[in-house]
C-alpha cells in the first residue's frame, strides 16, 4: 500500500500546483473513517481507496480526482456524510464522491428493473463529469485484481460478468484499452477458468518452443525501420487470453488455427512517419487482404488513432502491427483520461475536467438520449450494451460530415444519427447518388443523402431495419406515443358510451372517486385501461356510480318480513327501532323494556348510549345478530338535492336502478338552491345501502347523501 507521502509526491511530480493539504486531509480522513474494516484478503480496507488513487496517479489526473478516489467509499461504507465531505474538501470533490457512491449501487443488482435504474444513474452521472467514470473504473480494476479472495464462487462470477458486460466496454469506449484488457482477462479467468487455463498454458508453450520469438520479430521490425531512417520504439506481445478466446468462439476455430496471436506496436515521431513506416512494412512483407485500417484519417468514436495492418512474416506467421505517434499512444492507453494530464506543470482546463461540452464524447450524448427514450428497463439495458459494443464504419453526409455507424447499419440508422427529426421523416435515401430503400446496408465510405417528407412518421416495420440503439429507441418511443394517443381516443369513446348508460348524470367528484375505487392514477390511465379491455364496462359503471353495474341488475327487490334474529327466544316478538333503522349487516343489540317487546337497535344508536347510565332493572340488554334469512329492511337516508327541474325524478331513478324501494319521502327544507329530503328505503342489506349512497353522491343532481 502507498504511504501518505508517497501518494502526495506522485501527484506533485506531475502537478507541482496540486493542493497538497487537501490530499493529506483526504488520506487521514479516509484512514480514520474506515478504521478497523478489513477486505476479503485480510488487508485493511483503507488500502483499497489508496490503491485506487495510485492507479489514477498513473493517469496523471488532477488533485480533485485523486482526493475523490481516496474518499470514494467513505459515504457508502462508513458513518461519514456527504455534508462532511463538502465542508472539508469543497463542493467539487463532494459532487464527485456522491457520483461515485451512486455508481457503486449498480453492484449486487440482479433484477433487470433495478439494474436498469442504476445504469441510468451511472450514465447520467458519467455524462455530467467523466471523472466519475474514471474513478469508478479504477475502483473496479483494483477490485478485479483482488477478486480471487472473495470466498463465494457465485459472487465472484456475478462481479466478473458485470465487469465484462458494463465496465470493460465503458473503458473501451473512452479509449482506456489497458484498463479494458486487464479487466477482460481477470473476468475471463473467473467466468471460463478451464478455457483461461488452456489458452494461458498454450501461450506459455509457444514462448518456450520458439525461444523469445516476439523479441526477435520486434528487433527485426525496429532494424527495418531504422535502416530506412525512421526512429521507432517497437514492442510486441501475445494477444491477451480473452481476445484469443473470443476469436476462437466467433470463428469456430481451434487455437492452432489462429494466425495472428502476436501483435507489435511501432511508435514513430510524426503522422508522416506513420505512413512512411506503413509503406516500409508492406514493401518488406505481404499484407493480409482486408486487414488494413486507417484510424488516423478516420479515428474511432472514442478518439483512438493508429494505423493497423497485418502481414505474413517468416514461416507464414501472421502478425498484427500498429503504427502511431507518442501522442496517439498516450491517448490509446489512457483515452479520455489523457485530457486531464498535466503538461509542463500546467493544469488542464477545468471546464473540460468538469465535464463541459468539450469533454463529453458523442457516444455519451447518445447514451443519455437513449435514457430519455427507452421504454422498459430491458430496453434500456439492451440499447446501452448495443451502443457500447458495436464495431464502427464511416459514412458521409452530402456536405462531407463524417457519421460513424455500426457494421450493418442502414439509411434509417444514418438518418437518426444525423438528427431525430430527420429519422422520423425519412422516406428513402440516395447512397452514392443512387436511390435505395431504407433497408439497404451502408458500406464503409458511402455518401448518404436522406430523402424526407413531413407527412412521414416512424413505422413498426422499421424495427426490423434499424440496427443502432439510438434509432431503435427513437422508433419505439414514437410508436409508444402513437399507440397511447390512439388508445386515449378509443378509451374516451367507450367511456362516453358507458356514462350514457348510467341511470343519472355524473357529479363533479364522480371521476376522482372512481379512480380511487379502481386504484388508477389518473384519467388518461383509466381511458387506456378501458381501451385495452383490462377493465370491463360493468367495473367502470360500478366505480362511477356504485350499484349501477350489471352485477346488481338481476337481484330482485327486498321482501318485507324476510328477517330472522339470533339471540331471541323462539317466537319472541321484536321491532326494528325507528330511531336508527337497522338493516342486515349492521352490528345490533336488543333492548328489553318493562311491559314491552324487544327493540332491535344499531349498536352505535344514540338511544342505547342515553340508556346506558340508567338504574339497573329499568332496562335489559340482549346480545343479538342477524339470522341466515335476514334479507330486507327499511333504512332512513337524508339527501340534499339541487333545486333544478327533474331532480326528484333523477333521485327516484337512481334508487330504482339499485333495486331499492322508496317507502316514504318527506321534504324537510327547501330554498332557492337546494331542498332536503328524508327518505325511507327498503334495501337487502348494509352493502347495498352503502352502494346506493355512493351512487347518489356521484350524481350531479345530488349535493349530499347520508344515512340517519
Amino acid at each position: 500500500m502507498l504511504r501518505q507521502y508517497e501518494l502526495v509526491d506522485r501527484v506533485l511530480d506531475y502537478d507541482p500546483k496540486a493542493d497538497e493539504a487537501m490530499l493529506n486531509r483526504a488520506y487521514v480522513f479516509s484512514m480514520q473513517a474506515h478504521g478497523s474494516q478489513k477486505r476479503a484478503n485480510g488487508d485493511p480496507y483503507f488500502s483499497h481507496p489508496i490503491e485506487v488513487a495510485g492507479i489514477l496517479t498513473d493517469l496523471r489526473l488532477d488533485d480533485e480526482t485523486i482526493a475523490t478516489a481516496i474518499l470514494h467509499d467513505t459515504v457508502e461504507d462508513t458513518v461519514a456524510t456527504p455534508e462532511q465531505i463538502v465542508k472539508l474538501f469543497g463542493p467539487s470533490v463532494g459532487r464527485l464522491v456522491e457520483g461515485v457512491t451512486k455508481l457503486s449501487k449498480i453492484e449486487a443488482q440482479t433484477e433487470s428493473e433495478r439494474a436498469a435504474e442504476n445504469l441510468r444513474k451511472f450514465l447520467l452521472a458519467m455524462s455530467d463529469d467523466i471523472r466519475v467514470l474514471l474513478v469508478k473504473l479504477a475502483d473496479r480494476l483494483h477490485n478485479m485484481r483482488t477478486l480471487r479472495f472473495i470466498p463465494k464462487p457465485e459472487k465472484r462470477r456475478r462481479i466478473a460478468r458485470e465487469t465484462l458486460d458494463i465496465y470493460a466496454p465503458l473503458a473501451e469506449r473512452i479509449g482506456m484499452y489497458e484498463f479494458m484488457r486487464e479487466m477482460q482477462t481477470l473476468a475471463f479467468e473467473q467466468l471460463e477458468p478451464e478455457a483461461y487455463e488452456s489458452i494461458t498454458r498454450r501461450l506459455e508453450g509457444m514462448k518456450e518452443g520458439g525461444g523469445d520469438r516476439i523479441a526477435k520479430i520486434g528487433s527485426g521490425l525496429k532494424l527495418l525501420l531504422g535502416r530506412a531512417g525512421l526512429s521507432a520504439e517497437v514492442s510486441g506481445r501475445e494477444k491477451h487470453p480473452y481476445s484469443i478466446w473470443r476469436k476462437m468462439s466467433e470463428r469456430h476455430i481451434s487455437f492452432e488455427q489462429l494466425s495472428d496471436v502476436m501483435a507489435f506496436r511501432a511508435i514513430v515521431p510524426t503522422v508522416d512517419d506513420c505512413y512512411r513506416a506503413l509503406g516500409i512494412v508492406h514493401r518488406r512483407w505481404p499484407g493480409v487482404p482486408g486487414r488494413f485500417k486507417d484510424y488516423i484519417s478516420t479515428p474511432k468514436r472514442n478518439g483512438y488513432r493508429s494505423l493497423h495492418t497485418a502481414v505474413v512474416h517468416a514461416e507464414n506467421a501472421r502478425i498484427e502491427i500498429q503504427i502511431r505517434t507518442p501522442e496517439m499512444h498516450a491517448e490509446a492507453e489512457y483515452g479520455l483520461a489523457a485530457h486531464w494530464a498535466y503538461k509542463g506543470g500546467m493544469r488542464a482546463d477545468r471546464q473540460v475536467a468538469g465535464g463541459g461540452s468539450g469533454a463529453r464524447a458523442d457516444w455519451i450524448q447518445d447514451l443519455v438520449e437513449i435514457i430519455d427514450t427507452a421504454g422498459s428497463p430491458e430496453e434500456l439495458l439492451e440499447h446501452t450494451r448495443m451502443a457500447m459494443y458495436a464495431d464502427r464504419i464511416f459514412a458521409f453526409t452530402p456536405r462531407g460530415e463524417l457519421i460513424q455507424l455500426p457494421k450493418g447499419a442502414t439509411p434509417i440508422d444514418f438518418a437518426y444519427a444525423v438528427h431525430t427529426d430527420l429519422g422520423d421523416q425519412a422516406v428513402g435515401a440516395k447512397v452514392n447518388g443512387r436511390v435505395v430503400s431504407l433497408k439497404t446496408p451502408i458500406e464503409n465510405g458511402d455518401q448518404v443523402q436522406i430523402l424526407r417528407s413531413k407527412a412521414q412518421h416512424p413505422q413498426t416495420a422499421w424495427l426490423n431495419i434499424a440496427t443502432t440503439a439510438k434509432a431503435l429507441a427513437a422508433i419505439r418511443r414514437h410508436l409508444r406515443q402513437t399507440e397511447r394517443e390512439e388508445g386515449l381516443k378509443l378509451g374516451r369513446t367507450i367511456y362516453d358510451d358507458i356514462v350514457s348508460r348510467l341511470p343519472a348524470a355524473l357529479g363533479p367528484d364522480a371521476m376522482g372517486d372512481a379512480l380511487k375505487r379502481l386504484k388508477i392514477a389518473d384519467e388518461p390511465a383509466l381511458m387506456l385501461a378501458i381501451a385495452r379491455r383490462t377493465l370491463a364496462d360493468e367495473q367502470v359503471m360500478e366505480a362511477l356510480m356504485p350499484g349501477s353495474g350489471a352485477c346488481e341488475s338481476g337481484r330482485p327487490p327486498p321482501q318485507a318480513g324476510a328477517i330472522s334474529i339470533r339471540g331471541l327466544t323462539p317466537g319472541a316478538a321484536f321491532d326494528l327501532a325507528t330511531c336508527c333503522h337497522p338493516v342486515p349487516g349492521d352490528r345490533i343489540a336488543g333492548l328489553r323494556r318493562p311491559d314491552a317487546g324487544i327493540e332491535v337497535h344499531v349498536i352505535s344508536c344514540r338511544v342505547l348510549a342515553e340508556l346506558a347510565d340508567r338504574a339497573e332493572g329499568e332496562t335489559d340488554w340482549v346480545d343479538l345478530s342477524w339470522g341466515e334469512r335476514s334479507d330486507g329492511a327499511t333504512a332512513r337516508i337524508q339527501v340534499e338535492v339541487r333545486n333544478v327541474p327533474g331532480a326528484l325524478g333523477i333521485l327516484a331513478t337512481v334508487i330504482g336502478q339499485h333495486r331499492a324501494n322508496i317507502v316514504n319521502l318527506r321534504l324537510d327544507n327547501r330554498d332557492a338552491g337546494y331542498h332536503t329530503n328524508t327518505i325511507d328505503v327498503e334495501v337487502h342489506d348494509l352493502p347495498q345501502l352503502m352502494r346506493l349512497l355512493a351512487a347518489l353522491r356521484a350524481t350531479d343532481a345530488v349535493h349530499t347523501a347520508h344515512r340517519i
